[in-house]
């Protein structure tokens, strides 16, 4: 099986867009760049949990994240989900691209078989 940097990167955005909490971020950020704490905003948990979420993001590029002052603003990277795009339109099926559906698809194919 073949680990090389395309398929490591690939594993890295999927792996983001996986969560949907993430997902609604990166919905959010198409508007927009966002200060932290706006993003956290919508969200029932705390800034903490949602730092980290973004440094997932930040750490798959899905987002850039910079300082202006004392404010940190987060900033969708809209290129960063285009290998992924293309490795998904490869198959055909998957046009046009449903994150959701995908995401079903995958947690059926991931589920383990329950033990006695």
């Amino acid at each position: 099986m073949n680990t090389g940097p395309m398929n490591t990167r690939l594993d890295t955005v999927f792996s983001a867009l996986a969560d949907p909490t993430r997902r609604a971020i990166l919905a959010m950020l198409l508007e927009d760049d966002m200060a932290v704490t706006d993003v956290a905003e919508p969200f029932e948990m705390s800034l903490a949990a949602i730092s980290k979420h973004l440094g997932i993001l930040a750490d798959a590029g899905l987002i850039s994240r910079e300082k202006r002052g004392r404010v940190i603003w987060c900033k969708l990277e809209p290129d960063a989900m285009r290998t992924a795009t293309v490795w998904m339109q490869s198959f055909g099926q998957f046009e046009p691209v449903d994150l959701d559906a995908f995401e079903r698809f995958l947690e059926g194919e991931l589920q383990l078989p329950e033990s006695d």
